[in-house]
């Protein structure tokens, strides 16, 4: 199997749990929208709400950033790291996942495992309201998301790996894109002719391709 492939498979693993968990988001807006008809018309609210959906919220953040780690979608600041080659990209990216990602994961899953064994062994309930609701599985959430989070990681530092030597970015899986809607205010805007509206459009796919340079690898060169 090539490194590609591995690298894809990675991406894969953590796009399938991103969007399975995804579907939580369902479950989180009818648990709000059942509890607000109870307590404002029936006023019969539910005590354990609160907990509910912080741990649906929380399991849905937490198996989300492997995906978002895949997809690069997490917050950079591209105003000077989008006009850097790909290998200036590579090494700046290895040096912080090294230094930085490695260890803060890595403490993340053995406290999280740690956090996750002994909720477990007590059978921990929530203690914001009486008789709250068991938290342990929510609390195991933690070392799963971050040893998902890991082995992208690992992929991610591969990849960096990858570009170091041929110079330019191994492909990603890719997914949903956000819609650029630029190009729509500029044609629907009647104070602007048309050399100046197209002018605007180009200097836009300059900005846009820059800014995704490191996310669509494959076909960029030095």
């Amino acid at each position: 199997m090539s490194v590609e492939k591995v690298l894809l498979a990675c991406d894969s693993i953590s796009t399938f749990f991103g969007k399975l968990a995804a579907w939580l988001i369902i479950g989180l807006m009818l648990l709000v929208c059942a509890e607000v008809f109870k307590r404002y018309i029936l006023n019969a609210p539910t005590a354990w709400i609160f907990d509910a959906s912080n741990m649906l919220y929380g399991t849905l953040f937490m198996l989300c950033g492997a995906y978002t780690l895949a997809q690069n979608g997490h917050v950079r600041g591209d105003f000077l790291y989008s006009s850097m080659k790909p290998r200036t990209q590579a090494s700046f990216d290895l040096v912080l996942y090294i230094l930085f990602f490695l260890p803060g994961i890595c403490a993340l899953v053995y406290a999280g495992y740690s956090y996750a064994g002994d909720s477990w062994r007590i059978g921990e309930h929530s203690n914001v309201t009486a008789d709250g609701p068991p938290v342990y599985h929510f609390k195991t959430v933690i070392p799963v998301a971050g040893a998902l989070v890991l082995l992208q990681g690992l992929a991610e530092i591969v990849r960096c790996i990858v570009c170091l030597k041929t110079g330019a970015w191994p492909a990603r899986l890719k997914d949903v894109a956000e819609i650029d809607v630029v190009e729509e205010q500029l044609a629907a805007s009647e104070h602007i002719d048309e050399a100046t509206r197209q002018a605007a459009i180009e200097r836009t796919h300059s900005i846009d391709e820059a800014a995704r340079q490191r996310g669509l690898g494959g076909d960029r060169h030095p």
